[in-house]
């Protein structure tokens, strides 16, 4: 599960902290996605590996395309340490764009084409053998008001976890 950035404080990220929106969010993401779990460790144990696209914290309300280019090279080594991994969550525009960077450098094409996410979102994507799952953002506070957002990140979820 690919999201857009590191939280501004270090200790709201997912692997540093409990309660963190980063973290409550993500646990009830995987709830309403019908896949009980009530914390990181639980997650983790179901197979799945979360991290950011941009390493750092976001400044305003988008991402640099440079910035996410540059950051994509890191995300390509991570997604090496996976080599059997069967789907790549991508919540948010950063993520989308990161992987297609690492796509277009790797197969020479695009593994998401462009285009709004509720628009794209149900289409069947490739990273290689890998299936791809545009979706949104679940780390923010305007996911706790967006209740389609809510819904359609946890059919996404729901629709990775069939594959497995």
């Amino acid at each position: 599960m690919v999201c857009e950035a590191m939280p501004e404080k270090e200790n709201d990220y997912f692997y540093s902290s409990q309660d963190s929106l980063y973290v409550l969010n993500t646990v009830d993401a995987f709830n309403n996605a019908g896949i009980p779990v009530k914390n990181m460790g639980d997650i983790i144990k179901k197979g799945v590996y979360l991290t950011v696209a941009v390493k750092s914290p976001r400044k305003g309300l988008t991402v640099p395309l440079k910035k996410i280019e540059n950051d994509s090279y890191v995300l390509e080594e991570e997604l090496k340490m996976f080599p059997k991994v069967k789907a790549i969550l991508l919540m948010g525009d950063a993520a989308i764009k990161a992987l297609n960077f690492i796509s277009k450098r790797t197969f020479k094409a695009k593994a998401v084409p462009s285009g709004s996410t509720y628009k794209i979102r149900s289409g069947k994507f490739y990273f290689g053998k890998v299936r791809v799952f545009p979706s949104y953002l679940q780390t923010g506070k305007n996911f706790l008001i967006e209740k389609s957002k809510q819904a359609m990140v946890a059919q996404d979820i729901k629709n990775a976890f069939k594959l497995l």
